[in-house]
This record gives C-alpha cells, sequence and structure tokens, in this order.
C-alpha cells in the first residue's frame, strides 16, 4: 500500500513539473497587451505634452500682455488730467475778466505746454490720440454724442471732438466723443417738394 501511494504522489510531482515546464499556449495575447500598454503610456505621454505645451504659450501670452499693457489702468487714469487742463482752458477764456488780458494768454500758454508735455509723454509709452476731425465715423474708435446739421460734409462725417480718444498700441484705451454731421432739413424738404412738383409737371403733360 505504501508503495503505491508514493508511487502515486512521485507520478503527481512529475505532472506538476512538467506542467510548470510547458511554454504559454497564447504567447501572441501577451505580446498584444504589452503593444496596447505602450500605445496608452505614448498617448498619455502626447496629451502630457500638448497641456504642458498650451500651458506655456498662455504663460508668454500673459508675459507679453503684462509687458505691453501693464499700464493700461494708469494709463487711462492719466488721461483724465488731460481732460482737466482742456477744461481748465475753456473755463479761464470765457471768463469775462480775463478776457484779451496778458494774464489770461501767459496762463494758457503755460497750460498748453503741460499738455504737450503729457501728450508727449504719452507718444513715448505708444499711447496716440485717435485721428477724429473730417473722419468718418467709425463705431470702433468714435462714440458720437450729437448731430450737427452741416451741408458741406458728408453725413456721418466728425465735425466736432468733445473729448480727445486714444489707443495704447493696438488696443483702445478710450473711444473719441464726437458729433457728426447731418443734412439740413430745410433741404430734404425742398427736395421733396420739388421731387413732388416734377412729378406733377409729368402728370399734366401727359394730359
Amino acid at each position: 500500500m505504501e508503495k503505491e501511494e508514493n508511487q502515486n504522489l512521485h507520478s503527481e510531482n512529475n505532472e506538476e513539473i512538467e506542467k510548470d515546464k510547458q511554454p504559454d499556449e497564447n504567447p501572441k495575447n501577451d505580446d498584444l497587451k504589452s503593444e496596447d500598454k505602450i500605445k496608452e503610456l505614448e498617448e498619455k505621454l502626447a496629451r502630457a505634452y500638448a497641456e504642458i505645451e498650451n500651458q506655456r504659450r498662455r504663460f508668454e501670452k500673459e508675459k507679453d500682455d503684462a509687458f505691453d499693457y501693464g499700464g493700461f489702468s494708469l494709463a487711462r487714469e492719466t488721461l483724465n488730467l488731460i481732460d482737466n487742463l482742456e477744461r481748465s482752458k475753456f473755463a479761464l477764456e470765457n471768463d469775462e475778466k480775463l478776457k484779451n488780458s496778458e494774464t489770461l494768454k501767459k496762463t494758457v500758454d503755460h497750460l498748453n505746454i503741460i499738455q504737450k508735455d503729457m501728450i508727449s509723454i504719452l507718444k513715448k509709452n505708444n499711447i496716440e490720440e485717435i485721428k477724429s476731425i473730417d473722419q468718418k465715423l467709425d463705431p470702433n474708435l468714435h462714440q458720437a454724442m450729437m448731430e450737427v446739421e452741416d451741408d458741406n460734409k458728408e453725413p456721418g462725417t466728425v465735425v466736432q471732438e468733445i473729448q480727445k480718444g486714444f489707443m495704447m498700441k493696438d488696443r483702445l484705451l478710450r473711444p473719441s466723443l464726437v458729433a457728426v454731421s447731418k443734412k439740413r432739413k430745410e433741404n430734404d424738404e425742398n427736395s421733396k417738394q420739388n421731387q413732388k412738383s416734377e412729378e406733377n409737371q409729368s402728370e399734366f403733360d401727359e394730359n
């Protein structure tokens, strides 16, 4: 009995050893799994690289904007000083006590020098005035505040600048507040009357 049991155990051990020695039944499956894992890792790396590249570009743009337009808010506030100089000159020039006086002339001259210096400083920092007078109204640069009857100008032409507008490089700092031309109503009414007269005359001629 013992001999039989020993023989059985020995045969079972031999079978297990033989199984371990046998190669895998599907080596191709393992190769496919490895390829899939490699592809997955490659895709993850590609996505990570793309994200890093996008972040780098955003950072570069933010850095350039900060360099080019970092003083945007300060520049816009500075324009108030130019506006106040304009108002001061207007108030002095319309003061009845100062009109035609030497004091007024000297004061206005000094204010003009200060204003020119300020505009010069703005230009050095890429801030320039928007051309408005005699220009066609541009909604991207001008804001129409009123209409002025003027038969000598094409309708929609800027004829008066209420407040100067400025650009900072290619960015609008503030629009120009302007008045634009329009045709007189009298001319419109006259043209309508003339047209009616011509129509009536043509009807009369036909009859």
